[in-house]
């Protein structure tokens, strides 16, 4: 459509408003009510604009081809005007103190010349509600306009605010009116972000003083790749906000990933190195980095030339960024000669690389996270989005209010399962069995595609020969669910016209997660809702920031960079001329290989980068024992880290706030990571520190900077081989596969041939098999580990910031049927024991678990959950079953020996 503003030709397209029309000539309109990320409401008609001698709010009128709109119409700013006079005159003075540049109320009355008002009447004296740590509410200040209210219903989807009271005395509240802190409020911060009064604000807006620094970057807590600003006064972070046009997080963000940046400038970073040179009896004592280095080189060169290059093991880190990664493993195979190099991707998503690529030929997720918009079904597995990845939980949320059907499957009843269509609440370790009992539906009744199947599919005989022992009564009674809820599952996705699977670390942390893996991908295939036009595929939820840019770097024991084999001659040969040194043939060892090495005696020494695996590696008693069997341990990390504690050097590293580079997230998005802050102290990124122990060990690794490194990558590796940090910063993100420099990436895969040896997508026959640890009479109960949504992995960061008022410590959520079994009321002190450690936790009653299963996250050393997990681990890639700990409970104090009632396995469904 084409029209005129102040006699200013536009075009806008079909559907926009008026107010689109109006930004789209560069005239300001001022506005209240509004957020472009919200339903219009046309509220406050601070917006009113002249059409056709009519008056009308900008914000909530269509354009029309031919319009002709009058901003400065003189009855329309007449009535704009003395709207924001009214709203003006209940505000206290203060209301326009705030700098022009933090509220829009004061812009609004700039714009009318507004300074004071001609209405005399009462105003607020309400008060104000400082009880959260990062949202403030000033009760006088609000104006009623109901953009944080719709915010929180229509983006993030918790439905925390509304507005309470009547005419003047209408203002916002939380809950049900009690403190915000004590409220159903997540802190995504979105109700600040969109205030336009001021009356919700943050600590670190709040200070009016410019900010000396602002940096676009990308968040390093989990695997979404929100794009965020970080604004920096005095040398510190000051604040951090969404960036609106963010590709992956449109404008929004979650508690962590906006709040929680504080442990940046903790007094107990590391901010100088660390050795232990007179053994490990001998504390840790601060050295210059010369000193530092000249020890780890000889610690590490005497060991590779002792016991050869394979006795040191090298583990790489998910929270650094794909340069790090990519140097990382070259120091590994260059400086040290091995490929013994693995990282913490092996005890989350090795089960997807693998699983995926046999099913459809890539490393990663089948589809970007912008195809959810077009879908009608989602199904989700093993995967807490809300609390995990809130952002993406907040999409479905919308899309599921917008008429999305929803499938979740998990033991827990999670947040998104109260809104689910069907909750598949299956028994720990019983995927497999419940994806194909679901399989068996689609082919029973008619929903797979023939066509699809026929033509770009392999495996349908194989798959409905297992099938056959697969009934939905069957596998329910295997999942431990009702037969009809299976049923229903599978009717629902099924029928979906463009269906969407999501699934996250419930399927890949078991004793068969490849298998899960494979099986969840049957039903795309079965669907034909991978590899098509319109089709919403299968995304994987990557649980740390650059887990899934770790291993396409290649820090990986069989793999090089771009997933390709150290076993390929013609690959190795490749690599040889450009690092001019030759790979070793022959694989290395996976992380828990290397923890049974070193007990063994095999491995002597471990250099371990921004990972605490002590904490979070499972059965990590047996972790402790490996680090101190060896001779020499190398760490980087921010803090002072139960890992670190076992080191002979210890590196001051930086955080992703303080460093230059790229990440890779869920949807495979390469995007920039930028440096906010100076590092403290003395401290380096771990590409310069790789860079400086290479040269004390006398080996050049090439690439100068973050951008030689990810040059070099890409000219050894097709899959990136059209990504530049020149090329990311003027055309931003990039999905790979992305081929050359005029690749735009590929967010959907595989729709013209799957990346298989045959071009096609292979399905798998794979039969249930039980977990690798059951329950049993001494231990009856089953625990599950996760993540929950203020602190995030080992919680290092966010421990150290004020999330810890919102989660002070480890629970133990436990059903209340449970709970009176063994005497214990909410809040009281359980020991739990496994086959390995006991952990002492308090409660949390709660029937989101139900009776026989708990549940606890692992964030806090002082109860160390990964003491009680098992070895066991996927046949496959030696992924660990996190999901499945056979435990025994009973109140902390009791004597060991007394019994207690035996757990009630969960009832069938």
């Amino acid at each position: 459509m084409r029209l005129s503003v102040d006699d200013i030709g536009v075009e806008v397209p079909e559907g926009a408003t008026v107010l689109d029309a109006v930004r789209a000539a560069g005239v300001v309109v001022p506005t209240l009510c509004y957020d472009e990320r919200l339903t219009p409401q046309g509220s406050c008609r601070v917006c009113l604009v002249g059409v056709r001698d009519r008056v009308v709010p900008a914000c909530t009128t269509p354009a029309t081809d031919e319009m002709d709109i009058r901003t400065g119409d003189e009855s329309a700013r007449d009535a704009a005007r003395l709207a924001l006079d009214l709203l003006v005159s209940q505000l206290p003075a203060r209301a326009l103190d705030i700098p022009a540049e933090r509220s829009e109320l004061v812009r609004a009355c700039q714009h009318f010349g507004l300074t004071v008002t001609r209405f005399d009447g009462a105003t607020r004296d309400a008060g104000v509600d400082h009880s959260h740590p990062y949202v403030k509410l000033d009760r006088d200040l609000c104006i009623a306009c109901n953009r944080c209210v719709r915010m929180c219903a229509e983006v993030q989807g918790t439905f925390a605010l509304e507005l309470a009271g009547r005419g003047f005395d209408t203002v916002v509240v939380a809950g049900t009116g009690g403190p915000w802190v004590s409220s159903p409020c997540v802190a995504c911060g979105g109700c600040v972000d969109s205030c336009p009064s001021g009356a919700l604000s943050e600590p670190g807006l709040a200070d009016p003083r410019p900010f000396s620094r602002t940096a676009t970057t990308t968040c390093g807590y989990c695997g979404v790749g929100c794009t965020l600003r970080v604004h920096v006064r005095d040398s510190a972070v000051a604040a951090v906000t969404p960036v609106h046009d963010g590709p992956v997080n449109r404008g929004h963000a979650c508690v962590k990933g906006r709040f929680a940046y504080a442990y940046s400038r903790s007094r107990d970073r590391l901010t100088r190195p660390l050795i232990r040179a007179g053994g490990r009896s001998s504390p840790l004592r601060p050295a210059s980095w010369d000193e530092a280095l000249a020890f780890a080189a000889a610690g590490l060169t005497t060991i590779r030339d002792r016991h050869g290059p394979d006795s040191i093991g090298m583990i790489s880190s998910a929270r650094a960024t794909n340069e790090e990664n990519y140097l990382a493993q070259k120091f590994a195979r260059v400086a040290l000669g091995t490929n013994n190099i693995d990282n913490c991707s092996r005890l989350c998503h090795a089960p997807s690389a693998v699983g995926l690529t046999a099913a459809f030929g890539h490393a990663g997720g089948t589809n970007s996270v912008d195809d959810l918009d077009d879908t009608d079904c989602i199904l989700i597995a093993g995967a807490n989005l809300t609390e995990a990845h809130p952002v993406v939980g907040a999409r479905i949320k919308q899309l599921v209010l917008r008429g999305a059907r929803l499938v979740v499957i998990d033991p827990r009843r999670i947040d998104l399962a109260e809104m689910a269509d069907v909750h598949v609440q299956v028994r720990p370790g019983s995927n497999v069995a419940a994806f194909n009992g679901i399989a068996r539906v689609l082919i029973d009744e008619g929903y797979a595609d023939q066509d699809f199947l026929r033509t770009r599919a392999n495996g349908l005989a194989e798959l409905t020969a297992l099938l056959a022992d697969y009934p939905p009564e069957h596998a329910a009674r295997l999942a431990g669910v009702a037969p009809e809820t299976l049923v229903a599952a599978g009717r629902l996705y099924g029928a979906a016209r463009r269906p969407a699977i999501v699934y996250g670390l419930g399927v890949t942390e078991h004793a068969h997660g490849t298998d899960g893996v494979r099986t969840l991908s049957n039903l795309a295939i079965l669907k034909g809702a991978v590899g098509t036009p319109g089709c919403c595929g299968v995304l994987s939820m990557r649980g740390q920031n650059n887990v899934q840019g770790a291993s396409d770097m290649g820090a990986l024991p069989d793999l090089l960079p771009g997933y390709q084999p150290v076993t390929d001659a013609g690959v190795r040969a490749r690599f040889n001329r450009t690092w001019q040194a030759e790979v070793p043939a022959r694989p290395g060892l996976r992380i828990l290989d290397m923890f049974a090495a070193a007990i063994a005696g095999r491995v002597r020494a471990m250099y371990v980068i921004g990972e605490d695996i002590a904490q979070t590696d499972p059965d990590s008693g047996n972790v402790r024992r490996a680090l101190a069997a060896c001779d020499f341990v190398v760490n980087h990390d921010l803090f002072l880290s139960a890992t670190a504690e076992h080191a002979d050097v210890v590196f001051p590293a930086v955080s992703f706030l303080e460093k230059e580079g790229t990440f890779v997230n869920f949807d495979r998005r390469v995007q920039r990571v930028r440096p906010a802050l100076d590092p403290p102290g003395e401290a380096r990124s771990d590409f310069d520190i790789l860079h400086l122990l290479s040269r004390a060990m006398g080996v050049d690794l090439g690439c100068p900077t973050p951008a030689h490194a990810m040059a070099e990558c890409a000219a050894l590796t097709p899959t990136f081989a059209g990504i530049s940090h020149a090329r990311l910063d003027r055309d931003g993100p990039l999905h790979w596969p992305c081929r050359d420099a005029g690749d735009p990436g590929e967010g959907r895969l595989y729709l013209n041939s799957f990346a298989t040896a045959d071009g096609r997508a292979a399905l798998a026959a794979r039969p249930y098999l039980p977990p690798g640890e059951q329950p049993d009479g001494r231990f009856p109960y089953v625990l599950i580990t996760g993540r929950g949504l203020a602190h995030y992995n080992s919680g290092s960061m966010s421990r150290r910031t004020p999330n810890r008022q919102l989660q002070p410590r480890e629970v133990l959520d436990l059903h209340p049927d449970d709970a009176a079994r063994l005497g214990l009321a909410d809040g009281d002190l359980v020991e739990v024991t496994s086959r390995r450690a006991a952990v002492t936790y308090p409660v949390h009653l709660t029937d989101t678990v139900p009776p026989g299963q708990t549940f606890t996250t692992f964030s806090f050393p002082d109860a160390p959950t990964n003491a009680l997990t098992s070895d066991a681990a996927d046949s496959t890639t030696g992924c660990p079953e996190y999901k499945v700990t056979a435990v025994s409970l009973r109140p902390a104090g009791v004597d060991a020996e007394k019994q207690f009632p035996p757990a009630v396995a969960p009832p069938t469904r």
